[in-house]
């Protein structure tokens, strides 16, 4: 029998403290006194960093959450009379509060139904329509989470099927990047490549589930997109007056591989946890494990059962209507995937 872990809910990456480094870079910031608003030390040498990164040069705000870096990036390609096609289950469509819409002024979105959750090319333009016609909400805007909500991964050409269908159509492409990390490890592809080089416009690019305190931020990738971010930015709140310790934490989290580092030790416990639930009698799998996060789906009693013993299980896996979920994180430790896979095999050994 494993000793019970310190840490053993895997109900979100978002439980997980922050890593050392980006701890250090807030402790660091802390010393003496710097501009505001953005104009300190640390924003400045953010944009270059990140430039280096994504190999061109781009423009970065930072914000605090994913919501705001979301919501902030729609309403910079997407007019009020606009629509922003998404999939039915992305975030910006069921966890963020109407939040583009709000931002954005009154845009539509437009639920897309796709496999896997993932939107498909193909489908995607069968959909697109109202370009012109005066009485329509006018096609403005793709957006897709990589990695997705279900936890796979968007390959390259998938990505760039998506951008070519909305250039064709005049239409803008941001992307959800609250695990941007843990697809690119996944993939094994550069940050251009899985971005601008394959049509992406707008990244709201993530890093509080990978390793910061609460940081975020709206990248561009084209500067005349940029235009008038800096007072939706500031009229959101999300232009801190002490920048730099959002700043900071960026800089620190894309220094020395430390986001990919945190993303692929995330990605190794969740594909160990993976294969030991795949290993388990009467457990399937929801889908492919991608990333870090296992859907898995698990009988009613079995379910009970690990929420007695501490796990989390949303009210939703618990009525049946969507199977539970797993998430791993930068830190998790391999006695924790194994106290769970202990603790299923212990129900069915007690049957």
């Amino acid at each position: 029998m494993l000793n019970k872990p310190k840490i053993n809910s895997f109900a979100s990456d978002n439980v997980s403290t922050a890593c050392s480094e980006v701890m250090d870079a807030v402790i660091a910031a802390n010393n003496g006194i710097a501009d505001s608003y953005g104009e300190d030390d640390f924003s400045t040498r953010l944009d270059k960093k990140l430039s280096a990164v994504f190999e061109t040069e781009v423009r970065v705000f930072p914000v605090v959450t994913g919501t705001a870096a979301n919501a902030l990036a729609l309403s910079a390609l997407t007019p009020s009379f606009g629509k922003i096609y998404c999939h039915e289950m992305s975030h910006i469509n069921t966890d963020e509060c109407a939040a583009p819409e709000f931002f954005t002024g009154g845009a539509k979105l437009i639920p897309v139904a796709g496999e896997n959750g993932k939107i498909q090319a193909d489908y995607l333009s069968s959909m697109i329509r109202g370009r012109g016609n005066v009485h329509a909400a006018q096609p403005s805007t793709v957006s897709f989470t990589q990695s997705c909500e279900v936890g796979m991964v968007y390959q390259l050409e998938e990505i760039a099927a998506i951008s070519d269908v909305a250039n064709a159509h005049g239409m803008h492409v941001h992307m959800d990047g609250a695990r941007f990390a843990n697809a690119l490890v996944a993939l094994d592809v550069s940050p251009a490549e899985m971005t601008w080089k394959s049509g992406v416009d707008v990244l709201s690019f993530g890093g509080t589930k990978n390793g910061c305190l609460a940081a975020e931020a709206v990248v561009f990738f084209k500067p005349e997109l940029v235009q008038s971010f800096p007072y939706l930015h500031k009229r959101s709140g999300q232009l801190l007056s002490k920048m730099r310790f959002l700043s900071a934490q960026l800089e620190a989290y894309i220094s020395n591989d430390v986001w990919l580092r945190n993303a692929r030790a995330a990605n190794t416990s969740a594909n160990r946890l993976s294969q030991g639930l795949a290993a388990l009698p009467e457990v399937e799998l929801a889908y492919p494990t991608q990333a870090n996060e296992i859907f898995v789906h698990l009988q009613r009693p079995l379910i009970k059962h690990l929420t007695k013993v501490g796990f989390h299980i949303n009210e939703e896996e618990l009525d049946g209507t969507a199977p539970p979920r797993f998430v791993t994180a930068w830190n998790t430790e391999p006695s924790e995937v194994d106290y769970l896979l202990e603790q299923i095999s212990v129900f069915y050994d007690r049957d």
